[in-house]
């Protein structure tokens, strides 16, 4: 391990050492293609009970190093090794599906060892039955596997396995009467769910999750997070979901230019970590550089003196053996985007009466009333299928709807959807599309802002007609960045765009002085965003004035108090409830979003307290190590800082109780 002032939280990972109860090990593990060195002499362990989330820019390897892990792909050069019978769980990004079952059928795949355990056990027992040499050993013996195997099979639970499918199921958003729907009925996404169920129902040792949340809902992520949080083997995953990635990992494995990075934290801590060791490595580069120039410049001073011909051959081959530093360029470079001024709405940008949508007889939306204000940035959350998408349609006038809908006075949409990415002409090129609508000094950081959005380089000059789909996604987000609107509505606008990007675009939405409507999953990306939030379900929507966090904390405590509202189709979509009650329940919620506030200032003091006291440890112990040397003996200086380092250790360790008990005595009220 490298010595640094990280600590025992980062190490460069080059080399193992195999003493640990492992799962898995890679061992200077290499992915070449065409030359090039995806991974360069990788190594690392996946322990039991590990939860790891897998990072780095995107193209960096995350998806490449699941398939190894999971046995899809191998390596160019160097091995991976498993521990015996370890069974895996994969979930790649995309998959082929299949055909002709049912919802529950499907999803019952999982247990196909526990049919077949279950099958045996029978044709035993059929078996037993047909024998008649009650004294042999082998009738004796044939007893004994039957006792084994039905003992095996009431451990795994044979008679659960339709409760467990319905627990799973339901939790990743199914309703009862889809689990006997056929699976064709079904969406790419709602697809790639029952994917999922059939990977969490099988049990395995380790899950091998990209992008698990990509088709998730805000429940039906807060669902496989505690699934995730409770499991009793080893998780790694891909995510660009910050909050997901926070609540499930507590180790943070870095691809970055080749090597990985191993930090001990969760993926919040992880960023600033990473990044001091960026400025670590560029402080590194600089003077590596500087090393290199005053080396070049000797070489060049003295190559034709004869006097100095050994000394210039001799740093001649030190530059040849010198290994040199790269520093990520992506991460060196910050830039902040602005939506481009628009003219100023009026007052009341949107209003909507008794707005209905029906498709056939399954009614989505009913006697909704909207009535929303310049400035305001509202969410729209709920499950898949509950009409989110359906009213920013009708907002857009793209489907027809009943009701009445009347947009305000100088109000300019700008409209980001999936399929917004149709619109782009396939004959320009990436750099053009933008040029296009870039107006003013905005155009001189054209390329700086394609690189923000993952289009650095050469990828700037691909034409449209090559881009993938989540490609063609981002730069339409691009181009809706550079166009005068007053009223945004983006209907998840962040499923394509990495950390980076998502930062881009949130500032941006935060500095906007319009209006804004956001549909989307990604609780973190809401967070600070917006003050209210519009919740979808049963036909109608619910009004909640607050962030993602207060209005997540207020649905927890209503659905542990059972007091969940059956609201009826006809109920208005932002109908509140009556004067008295209103006061009375705004008291207890403003009551209830001081105590949240205080709550999350001591969790992050009480983590900051366990940082430093790891940190003072590990320092206390170079230290010690340093003093047990000859020389440190007598070095007092030594023992003065050791000193220091022990006081130090014992008040954050005293501050670290009493925050915990404040804390503990706060979340007990």
């Amino acid at each position: 391990m490298t010595k640094n002032r990280f600590g025992d939280f980062f190490h460069p990972i080059f080399a193992v050492d195999l003493v640990y109860d492992f799962m898995i090990s890679v061992n200077n593990v290499s992915v070449v293609f065409g030359g090039f060195y995806l991974l360069d002499s990788v190594s690392f362990l996946i322990n039991k009970k590990d939860r790891i989330g897998l990072t780095g820019r995107n193209g960096a390897g995350k998806s490449t190093t699941l398939k190894m892990l999971a046995g899809l792909q191998i390596p160019s050069e160097g091995n991976i090794s498993m521990a015996s019978d370890i069974k895996i769980g994969y979930l790649p990004q995309t998959k082929v599906y299949t055909d002709g079952n049912t919802v529950r059928k499907e999803a019952e795949k999982a247990f196909a060892d526990l049919f077949a355990l279950k099958d045996e056990v029978e044709r035993l027992n059929l078996e037993l039955a047909g024998r008649e040499d009650y004294e042999s050993e082998a009738y004796m013996k044939l007893l004994d596997k039957i006792h084994e195997k039905t003992e095996l099979l009431a451990i795994r639970g044979e008679n659960n396995i339709d409760r467990e499918v319905e627990v799973v199921l339901k939790g990743l958003g199914f309703k009862p009467e889809d689990l006997d729907r056929n699976c064709e009925e079904f969406s790419g996404g709602w697809r790639m769910r029952i994917e999922l169920a059939k990977i969490l129902l099988a049990r395995p040792d380790i899950f091998l999750l990209d992008e698990p949340t990509n088709h998730l809902d805000i429940e039906s992520i807060s669902w496989l997070e505690s699934f995730l949080q409770t499991y009793s083997g080893a998780v790694v995953l891909v995510s660009h979901d910050r909050a997901f990635l926070d609540n499930v990992t507590t180790r943070t494995l870095e691809i970055s230019l080749g090597k990985v990075y191993d930090y001990k934290v969760a993926y919040s801590q992880f960023e600033q970590l990473h990044k001091e060791r960026i400025e670590q490595q560029m402080r590194a580069y600089q003077n590596q550089q500087k090393q290199i120039k005053d080396t070049e410049d000797f070489i060049e001073r003295f190559r034709y003196k004869a006097t100095k011909s050994v000394q210039v051959q001799s740093r001649i081959k030190q530059l040849e053996k010198l290994e040199r530093i790269e520093v990520e360029e992506e991460d060196m470079a910050r830039i902040t985007v602005r939506f481009q001024p628009a003219v100023r709405s009026g007052e009341i940008v949107l209003t909507g009466k008794e707005l209905t949508k029906a498709y056939g007889d399954h009614v989505v939306l009913k006697g909704i009333q909207l009535d929303i204000k310049r400035g305001e940035k509202i969410a729209f959350v709920g499950k898949n299928g509950e009409g989110k998408s359906t009213l920013v349609k009708m907002i857009m006038n793209e489907i027809p709807f009943e009701g009445e809908l009347k947009i305000g006075h100088h109000v300019n949409i700008g409209y980001f959807a999936q399929n917004q990415a149709q619109m782009l002409d396939e004959n320009l090129s990436v750099f053009d599309t933008i040029d296009y609508v870039a107006k003013g000094d905005i155009r001189l950081k054209i390329r700086d802002i394609l690189g923000a959005f993952m289009f650095g380089g050469e990828a700037s000059d691909k034409k449209v007609k090559v881009l993938s789909g989540g490609e063609r996604s981002r730069l339409a987000m691009i181009k809706l960045l550079l166009e005068p609107v007053n009223f945004l509505i983006l209907d998840e606008p962040t499923n394509h765009l990495d950390m980076r990007s998502k930062d881009v675009l949130k500032e941006a939405i935060k500095e906007f002085d319009g209006t804004v409507i956001v549909v989307s999953h990604d609780r973190e990306f809401l967070d600070g965003l917006v003050t209210k939030v519009y919740e979808f379900g049963g036909g109608v929507v619910k009004e909640h004035i607050g962030g993602i966090y207060d209005f997540l904390q207020k649905k927890k405590i209503e659905s542990l108090n059972e007091l969940q509202l059956s609201a009826s189709p006809t109920v208005s979509a932002t109908k509140k409830e009556e004067p008295e009650t209103v006061s009375e329940n705004k008291l207890s919620y403003e009551a209830q979003k001081e105590l949240n506030k205080k709550i999350r200032k001591l969790e992050k003091r009480v983590a900051d307290c366990e940082q430093k006291i790891e940190k003072l440890e590990t320092e206390i112990g170079e230290v010690e190590a340093d003093m047990a040397t000859p020389e440190g003996a007598s070095d007092m200086a030594l023992y003065e800082k050791h000193q220091k380092l022990k006081k130090d250790l014992d008040q954050t360790v005293e501050e670290w109780e009493a925050v915990s008990m404040e804390l503990e005595e706060m979340q007990g009220s």
